[in-house]
């Protein structure tokens, strides 16, 4: 099995079709998307459209939590970047978001979700300090999330940093990074930034081979200071400078 895993799109379009054609250029026909779709300043239409259309085609998606503030938080509630969101989707991309699981079994033998099994908001293969430094999560704790979970190939998104952790049995959990934002800064639990450091666009490639599954992780350039601009544009230098730099300022 060789197929693509993709997440936290953020509405970056331009980033998304970069990642697309990348994938189709490795002859990949297979993508599952891991959530947070849309949220973000840049272009959450066009990203829906084109999410709509790869639905068609049998990309697998389950729902991230920023999906799910478009779907919960009145309007006037929202955080800005969902707000920006909410006011360029459709009410057939809303649609489409209600029906996304929030967790899935694809094939059998991958397990897909956002965050954590059990909620879409919390780091699973990192954690934050109370100095606000991200760091790799306690091995006791990655294994008490996986709990139940049978799969001998786990994906999930949310923290936008690649990483791959082995369990003690053999389970491997892949996050392949964010396609379309490289940096955030997030007050919950502390505050804290995660970078990226650079303004690519990241995905992984899963294949089984006779020694279990080998992810490859992939960075891919597109036009960023042009997301950026758009950025800047709806008043965002947070995500102007994230976009550009992979950096917080």
């Amino acid at each position: 099995m060789r197929f693509a895993a993709i997440a936290d799109i953020h509405g970056n379009c331009a980033a998304l079709t970069a990642v697309l054609d990348d994938v189709a250029a490795l002859g990949i026909r297979d993508i599952v998307n891991l959530g947070d779709c849309f949220s973000g300043p840049l272009d959450a239409g066009r990203t829906a459209d084109l999410l709509l259309l790869l639905d068609m085609n049998a990309v697998q998606t389950v729902r991230g939590n920023h999906d799910r503030y478009l779907l919960e938080t009145p309007p006037e509630a929202m955080g800005r970047s969902d707000a920006h969101a909410h006011a360029l989707l459709a009410p057939r991309h809303f649609e489409w978001l209600r029906k996304l699981p929030t967790s899935m079994v694809w094939r059998e033998e991958v397990f897909l979700c956002h965050a954590t099994p059990q909620q879409d908001d919390v780091y699973w293969l990192d954690s934050v300090s109370g100095e606000g430094k991200v760091v790799l999560r306690p091995q006791a704790q990655i294994e008490r999330f996986a709990e139940g979970v049978e799969q001998s190939l786990i994906l999930c998104g949310h923290s936008h940093l690649p990483r791959v952790v082995t369990l003690s049995d053999g389970r491997m959990i892949v996050n392949p990074g964010s396609v379309g934002c490289p940096a955030y800064h997030d007050d919950e639990p502390v505050p804290h930034d995660v970078e990226n450091g650079h303004a690519l666009a990241c995905y992984a490639i899963l294949e089984e081979n006779e020694r279990g599954w080998a992810p490859q992780f992939r960075t891919v350039g597109y036009d960023h200071m042009a997301a950026s601009r758009l950025a800047a544009d709806a008043g965002r230098a947070d995500w102007a400078s994230a976009l550009a730099t992979g950096r917080m300022g």
